[in-house]
């Protein structure tokens, strides 16, 4: 073994740092403490060598070797180094990034002493009968202890979510005690039954099953609740059997974990379930990762970067909705989660699963031409529960007033009466898009963006919701000094508004970003819904997929026209497949479901595809479109972003990219610089360059020559640049 130890840093350089070892017991995936100009900082180690290109007297010795932690496998540093390179990221930087906040700080990291609550010998001889009968959360408790011994708060919450107040009574009573557990319990109860699987939810088991524990892709296309989670959960149940396994489900937002976590902690109350995601706190995140790391985690349920979370030994992996574009980073190491877990599924050997109602037209091309096997869902997994009817409203002849036509408004008014809960869908958070003067027709600008400022009218503010500048709104118009200034337009608080004002009588629930953002926001509101306490729900796409309301029977969709003509080619595959999402919400249990959607364009071909929910027929019209078109999933690409305070720094920087780009062996096409949709973000001007290649090898081998060019430009240090490998936003 070499003394040399090859270190990776949180710095963007892409290169390994030298340092000597000076413990000789250091292993590569270890983390070290290193000096680093004139501070000390966290580093993984990669690899030893014998010799460095530096002398060895230029060699600093690493400061600290955290040795009492498990070095971090193999595996992970083979799927970091890949993403890197195929990112035209720096390692160092991609590698500490997917760490937990408290592992890239120079602070020994290790799980904490586990504890748990046993009964007191006073509860033991009270027994049971001490307990009034309508305590029922207490006898369950008392009942669980009784049976299964000391139990820590990953058992209990299998018992009941509410386990925690109920707790707290029985230690004021002195029944129960803190103690210190080595490991969670086996609970002495049933996991909630598996429910009888249709025959394409069973067919769909078995293959994925019977092609056995190797790498393969498998596409689960389902209607809206055709039961995809129940198929993951069977498959689960089935590999876990192997007491060593371990399972990956990926979820692309946070809101959807609460209620995936009940269904899997009710399912399977024996096998520790890990939650990892961005409300958790910075303690809750580490000793998830490390109960995953070392095993004890059997199943691991997060949002994008618990891809990269280290596993013992992962035996499946999950990727639900996986059309959806929050998998991919917009930031630092532009990665697609989705695309990584499949690599990492190859790597490791195992199977994975891609779940979605709407594939992206990437997935469904490559099921197509046969590298995925193609599984379909092709009924509700409720017996009685049929698709929703989807219906335009032709909003030239039923013109809205305040944003809702008077269909929908009739048809929210039966859901009162029949005692049903009605959902109304609008993709724009605040109360107007545009503070509008009514002389000059003047509108609200950010300073900082190309970007209008959004009304909020109960907080008495203008917000950007791109950079986040507030301001008040002005008491007369800027440009003529009119004081005569509009909110135009309609987002979720308007609506809400319009709605109170229709149906006073209404219970109304707003869900958006602003709304939900207390920590478990978004738990009460499923609770409040499952409770028949709402009548209306007004929200944003956080709505849009995920949730299973079995009362909610109608779907209303007040403004989508403006996705239909957008300049972005992904713009129909993404309004499409939003709408069939929402409309799913509808109609989910024994009552019929509708779906209404205002439009001026009722005879549109992405509405006559929605009515017939046929997503397949849709999806060959598309990517024929794309074929003529050549974008991909026929072609590959890669985008340059370039953006500082001033635009001439930033037209210089890519102007050159340009010239290196065409002096680069390769069949690429290189096109011109171009402003982006948003010119001016966050007080930055932006241009770009697209790269487009006919195969995904021949675009990586242009892209590792060319960003080892772009670093060396003398323009490049005038302005913050990036390379977005298969961007999906320009």
């Amino acid at each position: 073994m070499g003394s040399i130890l090859r270190v990776a840093l949180d710095v963007p350089l892409a290169t390994l740092f030298d340092y000597l070892d000076g413990v000789s017991t250091v292993q590569p995936g270890q983390r070290v403490l290193v000096p680093f100009g004139r501070r000390r900082v966290i580093g993984i180690v990669i690899t030893r060598a014998a010799t460095s290109e530096f002398p060895i007297t230029k060699l600093k010795p690493i400061a600290y070797a955290y040795e009492d932690e498990a070095p971090l496998p193999q595996a992970t540093l083979k799927l970091l180094a890949f993403c890197a390179d195929y990112y035209q990221y720096p390692f160092g930087q991609a590698l500490l990034a997917a760490l937990p906040s408290r592992l890239r700080e120079a602070q020994p990291a290790s799980l904490p002493r586990r504890m748990g609550y046993a009964l007191t010998s006073a509860a033991t001889e009270a027994g049971m009968d001490a307990i009034p009968s309508r305590a029922v959360l207490q006898r369950k408790i008392y009942q669980a202890l009784k049976e299964s011994g000391p139990l820590g708060a990953e058992n209990l919450v299998a018992i009941a979510s509410g386990w925690r107040a109920a707790m707290r009574q029985m230690q004021d009573k002195g029944w129960v005690s803190e103690v210190e557990i080595e490991k969670p319990a086996m609970l002495a109860v049933e996991p909630k039954a598996a429910p009888a699987l249709n025959p394409d939810q069973q067919l769909a088991v078995d293959s994925i099953l019977a092609a056995g524990p190797g790498f393969r892709v498998w596409l689960l296309h389902g209607i809206t609740g055709s039961g995809k989670t129940e198929v993951y959960m069977q498959l689960l149940q089935a590999m876990l059997a192997d007491p060593a396994a371990q399972a990956l489900v990926l979820v692309p937002e946070i809101n959807l974990t609460p209620q995936l976590e009940a269904r899997f902690r009710a399912r399977f109350p024996n096998h520790p379930i890990v939650m990892l995601h961005s409300q958790m706190n910075e303690s809750e995140r580490l000793h998830g990762w490390l109960r995953a790391q070392n095993g004890e985690a059997r199943i691991v349920i997060g949002t994008r970067l618990s891809g990269f979370t280290p596993m013992a030994r992962p035996a499946v992996i999950i990727v639900d909705e996986e059309h959806d574009s929050s998998y991919k980073q917009q930031d630092a190491m532009r990665y697609s989660a989705r695309d990584v877990a499949i690599m990492r599924a190859k790597m490791a050997d195992v199977p994975i699963v891609l779940g979605s109602a709407t594939p992206s037209l990437e997935t469904w091309h490559n099921a197509q031409a046969g590298r995925y096997k193609l599984l379909t869902l092709t009924a509700r997994a409720v017996e009685s529960a049929a698709l929703p009817r989807v219906r335009c409203i032709d909003t030239r002849i039923q013109r809205p007033q305040d944003g809702i036509s008077a269909p929908l408004i009739a048809a929210m008014r039966q859901r009162l009466e029949r005692g049903e809960q009605s959902l109304l869908f609008i993709n724009r958070r605040g109360y107007s898009p545009v503070l509008l003067c009514s002389a000059c027709a003047w509108v609200a600008p950010c300073t900082r963006c190309s970007s209008r400022l959004v009304v909020h009218l109960r907080e008495r503010k203008l917000r950007c919701h791109h950079c986040g500048h507030e301001q008040r709104p002005p008491l007369q118009c800027p440009s003529c000094g009119n004081p005569d200034l509009h909110p135009t337009g309609h987002g979720t608080q308007r609506l809400e508004e319009v709605l109170a004002g229709i149906f006073p009588e209404a219970r109304i629930l707003r869900v958006d970003r602003d709304s939900m953002r207390r920590k478990h926001a978004i738990k009460d509101m499923t609770a409040q819904v499952h409770a028949n306490e709402v009548d209306i729900l007004v929200g944003t796409q956080m709505l849009a997929k995920g949730h299973d309301f079995p009362n909610l029977t109608l779907v209303g969709v007040v403004d989508t026209d403006s996705a239909l003509f957008s300049p972005d080619f992904r713009a129909a595959e993404r309004l499409f497949a939003q709408l069939l999402q929402v409309a799913g919400r509808a109609g989910r249990a024994d009552k019929p479901g509708e779906v209404l959607i205002q439009t001026n364009f009722p005879d549109h071909v992405l509405f006559h595809a929605l009515q017939k929910q046929d997503y397949p027929e849709f999806a060959v019209s598309l990517l024929e479109e794309r074929k003529l078109a050549h974008f991909p999933p026929y072609c590959f690409e890669a985008l340059l972003r370039a953006e500082a305070t001033h635009f001439g720094p930033v037209q210089d920087f890519l102007e050159r990219a340009v010239r290196v780009a065409r002096t680069i062996e390769g069949k690429v096409t290189v096109y011109d610089p171009v402003r982006p949709q948003m010119e001016r973000l966050k007080g930055m001007e932006r241009a770009q360059l697209l790269i487009q290649a006919d195969s995904r090898q021949v675009l990586q081998q242009f892209l590792q020559a060319w960003v080892a060019e772009l670093r060396a430009l003398p323009q490049g240090g005038k302005v913050r640049w990036s390379v977005d490998v298969d961007p999906l936003e320009f």
